[in-house]
């Protein structure tokens, strides 16, 4: 037998102390996204105002979507259909929905 270690990799020793965790890595998945939690908070806000100008149908179209609505990027990308739904629904209804498609480009201008 050999007293010779071999070591793969980050090895830490913790001699006594409190709370240690190890070699801290980071936030899983990256820090959140400050621009991209207030652009959809925006856009939903805006969706909120849009309501009383909305027939049912758009309406109902604009509950399944918001939910759909999260700060989270990957998520996002992956569900352009739905802002691209909401967009065209607010353009539909005219000027009084262009702040809405202006908080939907400015989301997907974010999420690049």
């Amino acid at each position: 037998m050999s007293d010779t270690t071999n070591n793969y990799g980050p090895v830490v020793n913790m001699n006594d102390g409190q709370g240690n965790v190890g070699i801290n890595y980071g936030t899983v998945g990256g820090a959140p996204d400050d621009r991209l939690r207030a652009a959809v908070e925006e856009l939903t806000r805006r969706l909120e105002i849009l309501r009383p100008h909305l027939t049912p149908e758009q309406e109902q179209a604009v509950d399944e979507a918001l939910p759909e609505l999260t700060p989270d990027r990957a998520a996002l990308r992956q569900r352009g259909l739905v802002l691209a739904s909401v967009a065209q629904i607010a353009a539909a209804v005219g000027t009084v929905g262009q702040p809405v498609v202006d908080a939907v480009g400015q989301l997907i201008a974010l999420l690049g």
